[in-house]
């Protein structure tokens, strides 16, 4: 009897636990699109840092209004952002957003060419 009501116990707490990732996640994002809408390199790479996280592995995950960091860092004219982003991508990321980023922003584009080459 005790068995079947520990398993019992156990099975009904295991059930109902939901992971909080989701929410992390949301308010990972939307502090990252803050800094990067408002033009705050420094809050940024400090908030990174203090996350352990490297733009380079948030890159594909994090979307501001449907764009990446890096295209939404040109449509907002935040420029000392979009210069961090782009050192800290690898070259091929960089290349396959140049058309996107030359769009939005000359400056980031002559930026992305330098890195690029």
């Amino acid at each position: 009897m005790k068995t079947t009501l520990i398993t019992s116990l156990v099975l009904a707490t295991a059930l109902s636990y939901t992971p909080q990732t989701f929410a992390f996640e949301d308010s990972m994002s939307l502090r990252i699109c803050e800094y990067v809408s408002i033009n705050d390199k420094k809050r940024l790479r400090k908030y990174l840092k203090s996350s352990k996280l490297k733009v380079r592995t948030i890159f594909d995950s994090v979307r501001c209004n449907g764009k990446n960091v890096l295209v939404f860092a040109a449509s907002s004219n935040a420029l000392d952002v979009g210069e961090y982003v782009i050192g800290k991508l690898p070259v091929k990321t960089v290349t396959e957003n140049l058309a996107a980023v030359t769009e939005h922003s000359a400056h980031l584009a002559k930026v992305a060419n330098k890195r690029i080459e």
